[in-house]
């Protein structure tokens, strides 16, 4: 059992909110000196609203940063995970599930509606919300039209820590249903090491290939490792 799948209550002492002082109370504390005055549990503790009977709400959010070990990892679990915690019932593990996934929008809604992909920067800038989080290697592969613009991407595969089974016949009828002019390739590496792998190069290269059969060329492959990332192509290893 990995401490992501229990809790022990502990090391945590209950007191209610209402006991506190306003400057500690978290709306208050909040309308009085601004959103950036508040420390990670308070903003939860916010979403969260209530506590239990055991921990009071902002001792129920440290409870889910200490169980994840920071906001990081904890906004990379789906809501049954967050669910490990007493108190934190569906409704609000979907909530904070939620309002993750609208962060992780609100990075990728400044580069607009039409994604223009011509570097690895750009190719970077809208993927790394979507994947850096995550703690399996997933794949995925981006569609571009003559334009170079993004018209969709499509999940392949998801593995474990350290690889994931990429399907090339997989990855190239989804580029032919999605009428693609050429492909883009996109994966994470959870362990943050952002070198590319032997695997990685092999798979790569044999994309390519399949993609000069079908004359949807591979554009590149951009390897995701939290906040930094690795281009093959800069690499000359595609």
């Amino acid at each position: 059992m990995t401490h992501e799948e229990s809790f022990s209550i502990e090391h945590f002492h209950s007191r209610t909110v209402k006991d506190m002082q306003p400057d500690e109370q978290p709306r208050e504390k909040l309308m009085r000196y601004g959103a950036d005055s508040l420390s990670d549990s308070e903003l939860l503790a916010i979403l969260l609203r209530t506590g239990t009977r055991k921990l009071n709400v902002i001792e129920t959010a440290k409870a889910l940063l200490t169980q994840f070990d920071g906001l990081h990892n904890l906004s990379g679990r789906d809501w049954q995970a967050l669910k490990v915690i007493p108190g934190i019932a569906k409704v609000k593990a979907i909530t904070l599930e939620a309002a993750f996934e609208l962060a992780r929008r609100i990075e990728v809604a400044g580069l607009g509606e039409e994604v223009q992909i011509t570097s690895p920067e750009d190719a970077n800038a809208y993927f790394a919300p979507k994947l850096r989080h995550l703690s399996k290697e997933t794949f995925v592969v981006g569609f571009l039209n003559n334009a170079k613009i993004l018209t969709g991407y499509q999940r392949i595969s998801t593995g474990g820590k350290t690889a994931t089974i990429v399907d090339p016949a997989e990855v190239m009828r989804q580029a032919v249903l999605n009428e693609a002019n050429s492909i883009i390739l996109v994966h994470n590496h959870p362990s943050g090491r952002n070198k590319a792998s032997s695997a990685d190069v092999q798979l790569t290269k044999r994309l390519a290939e399949c993609g000069k059969l079908l004359s949807i060329p591979v554009e590149d492959h951009i390897i995701i490792a939290g906040y930094n990332y690795t281009s093959l192509r800069s690499e000359q290893l595609l």
